[in-house]
Order: C-alpha cells, then structure tokens, then sequence
C-alpha cells in the first residue's frame, strides 16, 4: 500500500483523480492539498463518502507521503514538485511544468522563467505506450498534456514505420469544455458555447511546442506541424483528427495492420479495423484512445483519427497508468 498526495483536487482532473485512486486496491489518499484547508471533500464531489478534509502543504505532510500528484497550474506546480522530489519522493505532475526538456521554449511557450531548470532534464515524459521503460521507478513524471496525448498516439508509429512523411504534418482537434478548466470566461459560458463550435491559438497553442519535442524525441523526427485546436460544446471528452503525407501510396488495411502491430501489446490503445471512426462517446470515463484510419489516395494523405476522454486519458487516467508503471502495479489496476 501506498500512501498518496494530491494538490489541486477541486479542479476538474482532480476531481476525476480522486476517484479514480480511491477504488485503487493499492493505494491509500493521505492529503488533499490546498491553499483552503478544512474544506471536506464531500462538499466538492457531492457523491463522494470520503471523510478526506483540505490541508496545507508542511514537511509532516511531505514525509507521509510515497508519492504525490500535481493538479496546479503551470508555474505554480514545479516548487511543489521539488519539495516533494527532494524528500525522495514520487511525484506526477498533471502541469506543464516538467514537459519540456529545453527551459528556452519552456520560456518562449509559457512567457515565464522556469523556476528550476536543471531538473528538466531528469523529468521522463509520461506517454506511457512509448515510455514505459523509462517511467519505471521513475521519480519525476510529467504527465502529457491532453491535445498532445491524443496526437502523438495517431502520429508516431507512422514515422516510426516509415509509413508518412515527417513534414506537413496537420493536428486538427477538438476538445470538450472542461480541457479549459474551470476558469470564468466569456467563451465558456453555458450560452456561449452550447450549440457552437470555434478554433483557438490556432498555430500557438502552448501544446505545438510539446507535440514537436516529443516527435524528435521519440521518433528522431524534426517534424514540421500545424496545430489547430477547436472548443465543441460537450462536457469531455477529445477528438483528433491527423493528416502526413504517405512516403509510398498505401492501403487503408496496410496501415491498420501497421498500426495494429504497433500496438497489439498495449491495453488502453484500440485500433479500428479499416472503414470504422472513433466517437468520444466510446471512450467517455475510460482510460482508453481509439484510432481510426483512413486513406486518401488522391491526395496521397495518411488520415488518422484519435478519440480519447481529455479528463482520463488526457490527463488523470494517464496519471494513474503512469503511477502503476512506476510503483509495479498492474498497469490496469484501477483503470
């Protein structure tokens, strides 16, 4: 048994943390850290029976603690981290705070200085399909961002099997409201977004910038990407759609076949036979990503389409997964 802290558990990824790490057999939810103490957490999550009350963060907290999961804003988690990571502590931070490897773009993407630079670089990122070797007894996790999650699983087993071309490549995406967050906004009021749909930081979403890193890193790929994000008016869940440029032309079945080896090892990953599209209703709640493939022979485009729930396996699902890896539980343990 584990004994596990969370930080941020009133957003929406740590609400759907909490949950899912206490069904976990293996783990025990210590603290919940917030800068409101006393706050019960049945009063945030009306269906929880957890008698669990916010603290704030001290050393007793820090030493009673195996690891820790960070649900803070970008900036704001890496001191939390450290303080953990320091006391030998696991730490899985949900931020973009340890993403990137290159504190330079981590600058140019978030217009801040990182707070500490030199842990950057002992930081394995969390994809846990391509990482998996890495992040076990790892100590510092960072977490995939949703969008990225979503696009590298359509993206990388075809440079990786030479099936596409690295250039050009096309990330058209579409999101359901809670990736914003819970943050008051004009664009995510109830009648401003029901019923429509809209991009956004379109070719500067903060995203591109760890798309592009991790495509070097773990394909040797410097790929060249356009990145357009879109809001749609549902609760979650995460829809994205890729076009490369086939290196020969291609067969939908080849692909799917490609694909389907790619990845016949891994639980959380389906690919569709060829004719067949994921829906985000087939993955809600669930720590699951469907590809779809299709081929448009024409264009000599690969499009390959990748529905995930933005809330788990955007982002708490993964973080769990990612704690089974480390710690040697079942990777399905609680998923």
């Amino acid at each position: 048994m584990i004994k596990v802290s969370i930080a941020g558990v009133t957003g929406f990824t740590g609400e759907e943390l909490l949950r899912i790490l206490l069904r976990h057999p293996g783990v025990s939810v210590k603290h919940l850290l917030s800068r409101s103490p006393g706050v019960k957490i049945s009063d945030i999550q009306k269906a929880s029976r957890s008698g669990l009350v916010t603290e704030k963060l001290t050393a007793a907290v820090i030493d009673d603690s195996d690891a820790v999961f960070l649900c803070l804003p970008h900036t704001e988690a890496a001191p939390t981290a450290m303080r953990f990571y320091e006391k030998g502590k696991t730490v899985i931070d949900l931020s973009a705070d340890f993403r990137l490897k290159n504190a330079g773009v981590y600058r140019k993407t978030y217009e801040a200085v990182h707070p500490f630079p030199g842990a950057l670089s002992k930081a394995v990122y969390g994809l846990c399909e391509f990482n998996r070797e890495k992040i076990k007894g790892a100590r510092l996790i960072a977490n995939p961002g949703c969008y990225p999650t979503a696009a590298l699983l359509a993206i990388l087993p075809a440079l990786l099997d030479r099936l596409a071309e690295d250039k050009n490549i096309i990330v058209d995406a579409k999101s359901g409201i809670s990736g914003a967050g819970k943050k008051l906004a004009a664009e995510y009021l109830y009648c401003n977004a029901n019923a429509s749909c809209r991009a956004y930081k379109v070719a500067e979403h903060r995203h591109q910038s760890e798309m592009e890193e991790e495509i070097l890193l773990l394909s040797g790929k410097e790929a060249g990407l356009t990145f357009v994000p879109h809001l749609i008016p549902q609760d979650r869940g995460m829809l994205a759609t890729v076009y490369m440029r086939m290196k020969t032309p291609l067969r939908a079945e080849t692909v799917v076949a490609a694909y389907k080896k790619f990845y016949k090892d891994e639980k959380f990953v389906l690919v569709l036979p060829p004719g067949e599209q994921p829906a985000t209703k087939d993955v809600t709640g669930t720590n699951n990503a469907r590809i779809g493939i299709a081929v448009d022979r024409k264009a000599g485009l690969l499009i390959v389409t990748s529905a995930i729930d933005n809330l788990v396996k955007g982002a708490s699902g993964q973080a769990v997964q990612n704690m089974n890896i480390a710690f040697g539980f079942d990777e399905e343990t609680a998923l």
